[in-house]
């Protein structure tokens, strides 16, 4: 049994981390929040504690006694990511032996500008370690979450469907064109939950690539899956890179559902921008995760794509 913090404990995969660790009852839980008054929890195990992430001294104290920390800080909130930086160095402070910063998606962050603030953290993560190893990490990288393919269902208990450039829903997609064969990982948040449980039960070193694959298809494999589960082929969108390049999208239709994080004023530039990013991403190699925490834990039974999608539509 291990002391566990995680912070930015109120968003929806943390949740789905956290129900998780509960149920194991392996581990004492805390979860840091910025409200002034945090929920209370009839959970056994769990505590809440109120921080402010810009005081270095009042991490450090919340932080006493962690073994790991886990974070789901957002990254749009925070560009400058200062608060995952104190977090990191307050957690060095205060002796942390493991850390998690907020990933959870692509291994790359090429053309997707929204996630440019991991890429910060990855750096100041290599520099604090930089001489000698004073902080074990791990970037959990799972591609996309499987269940975004079961929208507009929602097949998790906390993380809402959200829509992406597969719409297995109205059977359509969009392609690059010539592009057919890039590679995207899909992993469903149950198997992303139950990895994360498994690496802090782990009693060795932690990989620093923490790539997680349920799923390693390309586009192609993919809409065939989509022909079968769905009964009839895709109608399917080809655009080209070029275009992409230059920002356009120049599609039939586009994404609606927007993520909460974003506002509403800038929800229909962010759709655009996150379908243009996902499919040039995919084209340089982003989402095609590499499987160290497969190879750590090679008897896990992950999700499959079509058994996943065959239960849902």
């Amino acid at each position: 049994m291990v002391e566990i913090t995680i912070a930015g404990g109120s968003g929806q995969v943390s949740q789905e981390i956290i129900d998780v660790l509960i149920e194991s009852k392996n581990h004492t839980i805390t979860v840091l929040t910025r409200k002034a008054t945090p929920p209370t929890s009839t959970s056994p195990g769990i505590s809440w504690k109120t921080v402010d992430y810009g005081n270095r001294e009042q991490l450090i104290k919340a932080l006493h006694g962690t073994h790991t920390l886990l974070s789901f800080i957002q990254i749009l909130s925070d560009p400058d990511q200062i608060s995952q930086k104190n977090l990191i160095d307050a957690a060095i402070a205060a002796g942390v032996k493991r850390f998690a910063p907020s990933e959870y998606g692509s291994k790359g962050v090429v053309n997707m500008p929204w996630w440019y603030g991991k890429q910060k953290i990855r750096e100041y993560l290599e520099a604090v370690n930089e001489k000698e190893q004073v902080l074990e990490y791990t970037l959990f990288q799972p591609g996309l979450f499987l269940n975004y393919l079961a929208f507009p269902h929602k097949t998790s208990k906390h993380v809402n469907p959200l829509q992406t450039i597969f719409d297995f829903h109205n059977k359509r997609a969009i392609v690059v064109n010539g592009h057919e064969d890039a590679v995207i990982t899909f992993t469903s948040v149950k198997d992303l939950a139950a990895i994360i449980a498994k690496a802090i039960d782990y009693e060795g070193t932690w990989p620093t690539s923490g790539g997680i694959i349920g799923n390693r298809v390309t586009f192609r494999e993919l809409l065939k899956i989509g022909q079968k589960v769905r009964g009839q082929p895709f109608c399917i969108d080809y655009v080209d890179i070029d275009e992409l390049e230059a920002g356009n999208l120049n599609t039939s239709w586009g994404l609606e559902a927007v993520h909460r994080a974003i506002p509403n004023d800038q929800a229909t530039a962010m759709l655009k921008a996150v379908s243009i990013g996902i499919l040039l991403s995919s084209t340089k190699g982003a989402w095609d995760i590499p499987g160290d925490w497969n190879q750590i834990f090679p008897d896990y039974s992950f999700d499959t794509i079509e058994s996943f999608l065959s239960v849902v539509w």
